[in-house]
C-alpha cells in the first residue's frame, strides 16, 4: 500500500502485516531515489519488520497469511462486537483462587537487577494467556490482552528487561493508545508498575517527552472502565503518577511488600536531603551507605503509602491472581460518565 491510501490503515484500531509480503509507505523506493539519491527496497522502506519495531505502525506481524488470520481471530475473541457491548466472557478452567507462589522469588534481591514483567502476567492470567500488543515496538513497556476468570482484561506493565522499564516518548505513546483502545471497547485495565521514572536526556526533552508523557496521563484520566494498579517494585516520581495511580482515578491500588513508592530512589534522596551531613562526615562513603539503608528501610516501603491512602492493600504475591479477580468482580458494575462536551483535546 502506498501514497494517499496508506492513511487508511493508520486510521484503524489494529494493523496486521505479513513479514516479507506486506508493505506500506507514502513515497516508494523510486521516488526516494529520485529525490534523495538513496536506494532502498520496498521491505527496507516500509516492510512489516520496519513498521513493527521502528515506526510503531504495525501492531502485529505474522510469518504468513494463515498465521495472520489466526491472530485476527484471536484478537477478536477479546473484543465485543461494538462499543455498547461488554467483552465476550468464557468459562475458565483455571481456578480463580489459584495461588501464584512462583511470584515470590521473581523480584531480584537487588533493585538494579531486571526481571521479566511478562512472567507476572503469565502467572496471574488464565492458563498464562497473553496476546501482546506492539510486541516489537517500545519494549520498555508491555501491553496486551489476557483473561482473568474468563473475563478479558487489558494489561499495561513496565518492562525492567528493557531500559529498566523507564517511560520514554515511544513507551508513553504505545501505552496511551492501548489504554484508549481498551476504554473504547469496554475492556478493564490492569496496570503493573515497576518504573524508575521518565528517561532523562536532551533528546527526550527536545523530542517532547512532556507532551508525549501527557498522552498517557490523559488516556488514563479519560478511561471509564474498571482500573486496577499493582506496584511490584519501583514506583518513582511523576512516572508512577501517570501509571494509573490513585491520584488520577485508579479504582483499586495494590502493592507487593517489595514495592518502593517515593519521589526518587534512596541514593538520590540521600544525596539531596543529607548532602551537608555526608560532606562533614569523617568517612563520607560509609555515612552515605548507612543513610541509604536507613532511608530505604524507613521510607521506601508500601506501608507508608498505604497509611496515606495511596495504596488500598499490601498483598502477598502468592495471592495476586485471587486479589485481582476479586477486585475486577467488585468493579464489574462500575459506571462512570465524563462531563458532556464536544470532545477532549488530546495532547497530540
Amino acid at each position: 500500500m502506498r501514497r494517499g491510501a496508506v492513511y487508511s490503515p493508520a486510521m484503524t484500531d489494529f494493523i496486521f502485516m505479513v513479514d516479507q509480503t506486506s508493505y506500506m509507505f507514502i513515497t516508494g523506493p523510486d521516488v526516494v531515489k529520485t529525490v534523495t539519491g538513496a536506494e532502498v527496497t520496498q521491505q527496507e522502506l516500509g516492510g512489516a519488520m520496519t513498521h513493527a519495531p521502528k515506526s510503531g505502525i504495525a501492531t502485529y506481524v505474522a510469518p504468513d497469511d494463515k498465521a495472520c488470520l489466526d491472530d485476527v481471530r484471536y484478537l477478536l475473541s477479546f473484543l465485543p462486537s461494538n462499543n455498547l457491548e461488554e467483552p465476550p466472557t468464557y468459562v475458565s478452567g483455571d481456578d480463580p483462587h489459584r495461588r501464584t507462589p512462583e511470584l515470590l522469588d521473581l523480584i531480584p534481591a537487588s533493585t538494579n537487577q531486571p526481571y521479566d514483567m511478562r512472567k507476572v502476567v503469565e502467572a496471574v492470567a488464565d492458563d498464562g494467556e497473553f496476546f501482546e500488543y506492539f510486541p516489537h515496538w517500545a519494549q520498555n513497556i508491555v501491553c496486551g490482552f489476557s483473561r482473568l476468570d474468563g473475563q478479558p482484561v487489558g494489561i499495561v506493565g513496565n518492562q525492567p528487561m528493557f531500559f529498566a522499564g523507564v517511560l520514554d516518548i515511544e513507551a508513553s505513546e504505545k501505552a496511551a493508545r492501548f489504554v484508549r483502545t481498551c476504554d473504547a471497547f469496554n475492556v478493564p485495565l490492569l496496570t503493573l508498575v515497576d518504573v524508575p521514572g521518565f528517561l532523562p536526556g536532551v533528546d527526550q526533552e527536545h523530542g517532547g517527552i512532556i507532551r508525549h508523557g501527557a498522552k498517557l496521563l490523559y488516556a488514563y484520566c479519560e478511561a471509564t472502565v474498571p482500573r486496577i494498579q499493582l506496584v511490584t517494585r519501583k514506583a518513582y516520581g511523576g512516572a508512577y503518577v501517570v501509571m494509573n495511580s490513585k491520584s488520577i482515578g485508579a479504582d483499586l491500588a495494590y502493592a507487593w511488600p517489595s514495592a518502593e513508592l517515593a519521589v526518587m530512589g534512596a541514593s538520590g534522596a540521600v544525596e539531596i536531603v543529607y548532602r551537608k551531613e555526608i560532606g562533614e562526615a569523617a568517612d563520607p562513603e560509609a555515612r552515605r551507605a548507612e543513610l541509604v539503608e536507613e532511608y530505604s528501610e524507613r521510607w521506601l516501603n508500601p506501608y507508608i503509602a498505604a497509611e496515606r491512602g495511596y495504596i488500598d492493600d499490601v498483598i502477598d504475591p502468592t495471592d495476586t491472581r485471587h486479589k485481582l479477580i476479586a477486585g475486577f468482580e467488585l468493579l464489574r458494575s462500575k459506571r462512570e460518565e465524563l462531563p458532556k462536551r464536544k470532545h477532549g483535546n488530546v495532547p497530540l
